[in-house]
């Protein structure tokens, strides 16, 4: 099975790495990039974790970092993702994008 992310999401995956490149080290860059890597291998396996959130869309957050994987569930093409969002950031400012 394979998974959709949007060119936004996938552009807030990028900026988080580089935020951890810049200010952290480029090891916590690697490690957060190798968390999201687990997560969308854990939807791709069981869309149905994620909890429920709005607009039936579904929820999944991070171990080790505080960010959210926004997605939907999609039988055919695997878990559509619709936002890395930060946690503290304003909620549903990705709600556009669905």
């Amino acid at each position: 099975m394979n998974y959709g992310i949007h060119p936004d999401a996938e552009a807030e995956l990028g900026d988080a790495a580089e935020f951890y490149a810049t200010h952290a080290s480029a090891n916590i860059a690697n490690a957060f990039l190798a968390e999201f890597k687990r997560v969308v291998e854990l939807l791709m396996k069981n869309q149905q974790c994620g909890a429920h959130g709005e607009d039936g869309l579904r929820i999944y957050h991070f171990n080790r970092f505080p960010f959210t994987v926004v997605y939907e569930e999609n039988q055919t093409l695997g878990p559509q993702i619709f936002a890395v969002a930060h946690q503290s950031r304003e909620p549903g400012y990705w709600h556009s994008r669905v």
